[in-house]
């Protein structure tokens, strides 16, 4: 084909074929073909491209200029047709991986707080109605505030009532993990000067096998009250409050004689069943002189009580548990209920 015209035709032909082509295709692969076609580099106007040069100078100039007028014209429909067949493919794709996020009544399933955690808020709640505030601190202690400052020096025999869990920090058995919340009463009596009326609740250690009453981590509320002229019998009173609150007007507490090193006297906190019988949930008594004294409160000028039981074992209590290890196996089945 040497006549310029011919060539020229040619091209005016193969565009239009090209753009409509282009225009029909239904999707990017097809569009891609179009284009390897018509433009690539075995293409139909490739090819005639090719053949420019056995045409004279002044022909290969008109047929040049109508070569790329015609390339132009397929790269910009190409380009627009691709524009629109990527938003097509995107809304496509989009419409596939669209979730369904509408909330049916049938398969509604919320979260809540767990059993021990919303024993805790309603602990907390009482305590606070009654007039005292609330103090966190932490769960790694030294044995200081452990045992020491609680009247538990090294030597004391009443050690091996906690089966104490070591960290490895420091010299030999000077850190742990805090075996009660009791050291918080320590650290609330260094910062603030009596009177305080102030609860510590939070997590404690003890190298205990798991069973129905007993898990190796476990929480743990403690009361403390520091004023003038506090007696045994305010401590009484406040956890008879206490339990009428939380457990309702007919379950009644009262307590037994018993041995902490930290209180003196000490007593056993017991409240009653409605079978009954009683069930033991803690500890308390008169917060001991050495306590005050290592603290540097006067125990002449200033009396108070402490007390304290487990979180777990309210939780079990309350809502009638049979194992306290069903708090931590995570049963949605039985969490779900409560």
């Amino acid at each position: 084909m040497t006549d310029p015209q011919q060539h020229i035709d040619r091209l005016h032909e193969l565009s239009a074929a090209a753009r409509e082509q282009i225009a029909n295709a239904a999707s990017l692969d097809e569009l891609k073909a179009v284009e390897a076609g018509s433009i690539g580099k075995k293409g139909e106007l490739t090819l005639l491209k090719k053949q420019l040069g056995s045409l004279d100078p002044d022909d290969r100039k008109a047929v040049g200029q109508a070569v790329n007028e015609a390339k132009s014209a397929i790269e910009a429909a190409i380009a627009a047709r691709r524009a629109t067949l990527e938003v097509e493919a995107r809304r496509a794709q989009l419409e596939a991986e669209r979730l369904d996020l509408t909330e049916h009544p049938a398969r509604r399933r919320r979260g809540h707080l767990h059993i021990t955690t919303a024993s805790r808020d309603r602990l907390e709640d009482v305590f606070v109605g009654m007039g005292y505030t609330v103090a966190e601190g932490p769960e790694v202690e030294t044995d200081w505030y452990n045992f020491e400052a609680l009247n538990i020096p090294p030597s004391h025999p009443a050690r091996g009532m906690w089966d104490t869990l070591y960290v490895d920090l420091g010299e030999p058995e000077s850190t742990l993990l805090r075996t009660h919340t009791s050291p918080v009463q320590i650290r609330v009596m260094q910062a603030a000067k009596p009177p305080i009326y102030m609860i510590m609740p939070g997590r404690a250690y003890r190298r205990d096998t798991a069973d129905a009453t007993h898990t190796p981590v476990f929480h743990q509320i403690e009361g403390l009250v520091v004023d003038r002229g506090i007696s045994f019998a305010d401590l009484a009173g406040t956890l008879e409050a206490f339990t009428a609150a939380f457990f309702g007007p007919g379950i009644h507490s009262r307590l037994r004689p018993s041995y902490f090193p930290f209180t003196e006297p000490s007593a056993e906190y017991d409240i009653s069943t409605a079978e009954g019988g009683w069930l033991e949930l803690g500890g308390c008594g008169m917060v001991h002189p050495n306590v005050f004294r290592a603290v540097g409160i006067d125990p002449e000028e200033w009396t108070g009580f402490a007390f304290g039981f487990g979180i777990d074992r309210m939780a079990k209590t309350f809502h009638g548990l049979a194992d306290l290890r069903d708090l931590f196996t995570n049963d949605v089945r039985l969490l779900e209920q409560f």
